[in-house]
C-alpha cells in the first residue's frame, strides 16, 4: 500500500538530511507521511519546525484533492529507501498528524514512545499555545492515537520519538482563518512552530534527558 502511494506521480517524497557533522545522538528529525492534500498543512508545520532548528525532515506530499491514507504501522522503510535513510540518520523524531474529533478542537495530543520528549515538548508548546490544551500524558490521549505500535515509525529510530496530532484550528485550516492572505503563517500556526523550534533546540542542550 505504502509504496503504491509513493509511485504515485502527483505525490512527491521529500528528503533532507541535516546535522552531518554533529554525532547521531544529537540529530533530530521531523516527519510527515500524511502531508499534502491528506492532514493538510502538517508538512508546512514540520517542514519549517525542521529548517529552523536545523533537524532533518521526511514527509510524504499528496496534491490536493487526494486523500489517500495509509496506516502509520504501514509506513515502512522496506518499502522506501528515503524513509531507511532518515531513519537511519536520525536518534529521534517528531511525527506531526492532523486530526479532527468532537471535544479535541484545540487539543494538541503527544504520543509516541519517547515520553520525556513528549513532556519537554509538552512544556514548551503550552507556552506558546495557551489557549490550546497540550495533553502529554499518553493515558489521556485516546488509544488509537497514541503513536505507541512498534511498527509506527516514530517508533523506529533509536530514541524512538513523539507523535503530535494537531487538530485543524492550530493548523490554520479552520473558517477563524478565512481572510489569512500571508505571506507568513497563521498566527496560531506560527506559535505551534516557533514552539516545536524551542523546544527541539533546547532538548538538544541537554544531554542526560536524551
Amino acid at each position: 500500500m505504502f509504496r503504491e502511494l509513493l509511485d504515485h506521480p502527483e505525490v512527491d517524497e521529500v528528503l533532507v538530511l541535516r546535522g552531518h557533522d554533529r554525532p547521531r545522538e544529537l540529530r533530530l528529525g521531523f516527519m510527515a507521511y500524511h502531508g499534502g492534500g491528506l492532514e493538510e498543512m502538517t508538512e508546512v508545520v514540520a517542514q519549517h519546525a525542521a529548517e529552523h532548528s536545523d533537524a532533518s525532515y521526511y514527509g510524504v506530499h499528496q496534491p490536493r484533492g487526494m486523500e489517500r491514507h495509509i496506516p502509520s504501522i504501514e509506513v515502512s522503510p522496506d518499502a522506501s529507501e528515503r524513509l531507511r535513510m532518515f531513519l537511519d540518520h536520525v536518534h529521534a523524531v517528531v511525527t506531526i498528524h492532523g486530526y479532527g474529533r468532537q471535544g479535541y478542537y484545540s487539543t494538541l495530543l503527544l504520543g509516541g514512545q519517547h515520553r520525556d520528549f513528549a513532556r519537554h515538548i509538552g512544556g514548551h508548546l503550552r507556552r506558546h499555545l495557551p489557549a490550546y490544551r497540550i495533553i502529554d500524558d499518553v493515558d489521556e490521549i485516546p488509544k488509537e492515537l497514541r503513536g505507541l505500535h512498534p511498527r509506527n515509525p516514530v517508533n523506529l529510530p533509536p530514541a524512538a520519538g513523539v507523535q503530535i496530532e494537531l487538530p485543524p484550528r492550530v493548523r490554520g485550516t479552520t473558517p477563524m482563518f478565512w481572510d489569512w492572505e500571508g505571506p507568513a503563517l497563521p498566527p496560531h500556526t506560527q506559535s505551534l512552530v516557533n514552539g516545536l523550534v524551542e523546544a527541539a533546540r533546547a532538548w538538544l542542550r541537554v544531554p542526560d534527558a536524551r
